[in-house]
């Protein structure tokens, strides 16, 4: 009881001395020194150093009028004021408010303030000034923050920064500004939307077309043969630095006049689907209407296509190609366009050979390819009839053969995936010693082969590399055709998949064979997630609950079962094609996919001599 009222007393007596000190002491003590009035912008006899800022938002000509207006207005307001002195009018015409991209005269002003060229800046309005509330807000106080403080005066809002009560009016009045620039996007857009969907379409000016009186685009027959040359070219195989290249060589025009080329140009012309007829429509897109920024649309957006919305000068089988072939460029595909390939019979009927260097390719190719060489007879499914056990055999039926995934024997031969490349472990790459390969997949049976390949072999993959007297793995990029294989497969392109394989044949006749049903599946911890597991991974289940960088994975019907049944696993018809003495190394055919006609080797030289005879005939004259 005596601790706490020695407590409460200590705090009375701090209370006491800390009220004794706040009384302070007379005014009539100090000496007071006063503050120097502001000076008033508008006083006669203080001379400021005055910019005009002006803005429109279009280069339209409709908007000369204001631009030249608002300089007109300037120039007689600070001719009224004996103190102002002009020192420049600064204007950007065309350049939208609510980004600093393109707004140089902006931005030398603010230079000239920081230089202490100004005092003061005077604008029509805050909208005038900046629509980004964070831009409007940001460069007062910046301005304010100068060794020589620079104030802003929005003429409309009758606003002056050196008033210290004006910021949070100015912030009001941003904000407003930058939700007016928000009303007019949306409305622009829904204005896009609507005319788009009536098939109501921008047409800019574009090499090989003109414009009729309607705004219609209708052939340039002296441009469409720089087009058509353009894409015959890149269709022979030539660089686009190589037509750039002849075309400038050759005097040709572009659409603005100028004689000489760059590959960027020649790429655009390529992938502009104009040329061949159609329109499409919404090609990028602005996601925010601050910073103006466009993006590629990835079906972000709906898009229109119109076909034949005008007259073509090149075939849409030729553009299409032309498209894959610019797709694929990168993963150093070279020359024309490359055959999908199949083999027509024998073991290995079905199966079409993987081009490493070629994404053009997709799953429907693929299983269009394999079925091409089937007349509708046979099944891709292996068979389930009863079997009968000859007499003398040993009955096995009941037993199962031990899947070797449960085993992690170094010895095994396996290929693991991943949406990038392909990786086979050595055992798989000593049973064939070879440094070549050619890769086949059967999209109907889902297995994956892999057999030796020569040099010359257009799809040959180097999967190996010699040390000494073994060859030890090398990894193969994916790059160009895995993401298809995943599609192909319903695979998850977050994770890894490992097939275990089994060699048949020998010496050249050898090939390693892969179930593709048959598979390990690594999860990445940081994709694990039950939830995520139940939706998107249902045809898996974790094996182990480890807290290694992957988790294992494993099928669910492999949870009640240690392999398959004996007699199914001997005589699946996947596995009991390769146990005869049929020969493996049969020949791959060319798979024509008939939905692209494109024009033949023969017809695109010929059009090319044509075109560049004509070209230098007219050169000549």
């Amino acid at each position: 009881m005596r601790n706490n009222e020695q407590k409460a007393s200590s705090i009375t007596a701090k209370k006491n001395k800390i009220r004794e000190r706040y009384k302070g002491v007379s005014i009539e003590e100090l000496d007071v020194i006063p503050a120097l009035p502001q000076e008033d912008i508008f006083a006669v006899e203080n001379e400021q150093r005055v910019a005009v800022y002006a803005r429109v938002s279009t280069d339209d000509p409709r908007q000369t009028s204001s631009y030249e207006l608002q300089k007109n207005h300037y120039h007689d307001v600070i001719s009224k004021s004996p103190n102002w002195k002009l020192v420049q009018i600064y204007a950007d015409e065309g350049i939208s408010g609510t980004s600093l991209q393109h707004r140089n005269q902006f931005k030398l002003m603010i230079e000239d303030c920081k230089n202490g060229k100004i005092d003061l800046i005077v604008t029509k309005s805050v909208s005038r000034f900046a629509r980004n509330v964070v831009d409007c807000i940001g460069y007062v106080r910046e301005l304010l923050s100068l060794p020589h403080p620079v104030g802003v005066f929005f003429e409309t809002e009758r606003l002056n920064t050196f008033d210290p009560k004006s910021e949070m009016v100015l912030s009001f009045m941003a904000t407003l500004a930058q939700e007016e620039s928000h009303t007019k996007s949306e409305i622009m857009n829904a204005s896009i939307e609507m005319r788009f969907r009536r098939g109501i379409f921008l047409t800019p000016t574009l090499l090989g077309y003109d414009h009729d009186e309607d705004g219609n685009l209708v052939i340039n027959e002296e441009e469409a043969k720089i087009v058509r040359l353009i894409f015959m070219m890149y269709l022979n195989g030539c660089t686009c630095q190589e037509i750039a290249d002849t075309l400038t060589e050759l005097g040709c025009e572009t659409k603005k006049g100028n004689t000489i080329w760059s590959p960027s140009s020649i790429l655009q012309i390529l992938q502009n689907e104009r040329h061949c007829g159609d329109v499409l429509a919404r090609k990028t897109y602005t996601p925010n209407y601050l910073n103006h920024k466009s993006k590629k649309n990835m079906q972000n957006r709906p898009q229109y296509r119109k076909r034949n919305h005008h007259e073509a000068i090149i075939s849409r089988d030729d553009f299409i190609a032309v498209q894959r072939l610019i797709s694929n460029a990168k993963y150093g595909n070279k020359g024309i366009l490359p055959e999908l390939k199949v083999l027509p019979d024998g073991v290995l009927k079905g199966f079409v050979s993987i081009n490493p260097r070629w994404a053009g390719f997709k799953e429907d190719d693929y299983i269009n390819a394999s079925l091409s060489v089937y007349n509708g007879t046979e099944q891709f499914l292996p068979s389930s009839s009863p079997v009968k056990v000859q007499s003398g055999e040993f009955d096995l039926r009941g037993y199962e053969i031990a899947r070797s995934q449960f085993f992690d024997g170094a010895d095994r031969i396996t290929v693991t995936f991943s949406l990038n490349d392909i990786k086979f472990s050595t055992t798989a790459v000593r049973k064939l010693n070879c440094a070549l390969v050619e890769l086949l997949i059967h999209p109907g049976h889902h297995l994956f082969a892999v057999r030796t390949a020569l040099q010359t072999h257009k799809n040959a993959m180097q999967w190996s590399k010699k040390r000494g007297d073994f060859f030890t793995p090398r990894t193969i990029s994916g790059a160009a055709f895995m993401p298809t294989i995943y599609t192909l497969l319903d695979w998850n392109t977050d994770c890894r998949y490992r097939i275990t394989g089994i060699k048949r044949g020998n010496g050249t006749d050898a090939i390693l064979i892969f179930n593709l049903e048959e598979t390990e599946i690594f999860i990445p911890n940081d994709v694990i997630d039950e939830q995520q597991i139940s939706h998107a991974q249902t045809n898996i289940r974790p094996f182990t609950d480890s807290l290694k960088k992957n988790v294992r994975a494993y099928p669910p019907d492999w949870a009640d079962t240690f392999g398959s049944n004996y007699y199914y696993h001997a005589q699946a018809q996947e596995l009991a094609r390769f146990n005869g003495h049929n020969p493996i190394s049969s020949k791959a055919v060319a798979y024509k996919d008939s939905d692209i006609q494109v024009t033949s080797p023969y017809e695109i030289e010929k059009n090319i001599k044509q075109i560049m005879s004509d070209m230098k005939e007219k050169r000549n004259e």
